[in-house]
């Protein structure tokens, strides 16, 4: 790995946005590969703090200015990560946090990674209610359904968007692909049993939130959609 990659990396864990910014022009004008940049500079950063989040060495703040950080960098990419008709090609991808939550650090982060893919994303943001996940897939009519979560208390609207789509008949046209981010300590919900009561719905619990992009990258190419560079 390149220093600028190196450097980039760590300045994210920082959460300085100032200097990611600093770091992505300068890779930029040396000619560096925008999904490089992506991939090895800003998303090594998160997936590092994400690494220590999970073992307690960092904590919900470290992670907003980390997240900051790197949507600070892949605003300056963003550019130069292909068209919009590229994305568009792509297939379209409705993220949400469900009703009740305001958490959505996980969310934009794949958001930002999906983009970076060549999807095309509509974020509806946090505190989403469960009609508008069902009002906006009849609108839009998008490949995938991307439903957040991070408490218990509103994980349990999940199934109601399914139930939702399945009452207007639109389930069959999208992929659910639901989240709710599993901090592995003792006391913890576990999530296995939630997957098993909402059997044979897809859910997928993670114990971090750099996790939740891979468990995306998986859950896509299930459908045979293309990845590109990332794949």
């Amino acid at each position: 790995m390149s220093d600028i990659l190196h450097n980039l990396s760590i300045e994210v864990q920082k959460g300085d946005a100032e200097k990611v910014r600093k770091l992505v022009t300068i890779a930029i004008d040396q000619g560096m590969a925008p999904m490089k940049i992506l991939e090895d500079g800003l998303r090594l950063g998160m997936e590092e703090i994400g690494r220590k989040f999970e073992i307690l060495e960092v904590y919900l703040p470290d992670m907003i200015l980390a997240g900051d950080a790197m949507t600070a960098g892949v605003d300056l990419l963003r550019p130069h990560l292909g068209s919009g008709e590229d994305k568009a090609g792509k297939g379209m991808i409705l993220l949400g946090t469900i009703e009740g939550d305001v958490h959505e650090i996980g969310k934009n982060i794949v958001g930002i990674m999906l983009e970076a893919a060549g999807f095309k994303i509509v974020d509806l943001g946090h505190d989403v209610p469960v009609l508008t996940f069902a009002e906006k897939v009849m609108e839009l009519a998008p490949d995938i359904v991307g439903i957040s979560a991070l408490m218990t208390t509103t994980m349990v609207h999940m199934p109601r968007v399914i139930n939702a789509l399945e009452e207007r008949d639109l389930r069959r046209n999208v992929k659910e692909l639901l989240n709710r981010y599993e901090k592995q300590l003792a006391d913890a919900p576990i999530g296995k049993s939630f997957t098993e009561c909402y059997d044979p719905v897809k859910i997928r619990p993670t114990d971090e939130y750099v996790r939740l992009w891979d468990d995306c990258k998986r859950s896509l190419s299930e459908l045979g959609l293309d990845f590109g560079l990332i794949a």
